[in-house]
């Protein structure tokens, strides 16, 4: 199951994929932080925006060098397998998914911290 998980993460390329990786230990980390602690969370949720906004653009920047390296392959072979697509395709896929499932993650705790913060303003 880990193996799996590590040969998507490489699939989608790593620099892509892991920078996406760690922007959700991020977003978890100040969610956890967030919640343990009293008081305004204001900040801690303009940065959870952010971070899950950096995840889907970078997820998107990704998507295109991932189409861009698919098509430099068929250009350089002059010829359209599905093999010489596969790589490119993945990258292209993989890391949009990354960075749109990091934030659902971070909207979501944005949205528990904001009920959270205005319970206990009333």
């Amino acid at each position: 199951m880990i193996r799996q998980v590590l040969d998507k993460f490489n699939d989608g390329g790593p620099l892509f994929s892991y920078t996406i990786f760690i922007i959700l230990i991020v977003v978890i980390a100040l969610f956890i932080s967030a919640f343990l602690t009293k008081g305004n969370h204001k900040k801690i949720i303009s940065l959870m925006s952010h971070f899950a906004w950096f995840a889907v653009a970078w997820g998107f920047l990704g998507r295109t060098f991932g189409l861009i390296m698919a098509f430099d392959r068929v250009s350089a072979h002059g010829e359209l397998t599905p093999s010489l697509l596969a790589d490119g395709l993945k990258m292209a896929i993989l890391n949009p998914l990354f960075g749109i499932m990091v934030f659902i993650v971070a909207r979501a705790g944005i949205i528990i911290l904001t009920w959270i913060s205005k319970e206990e303003t009333q």
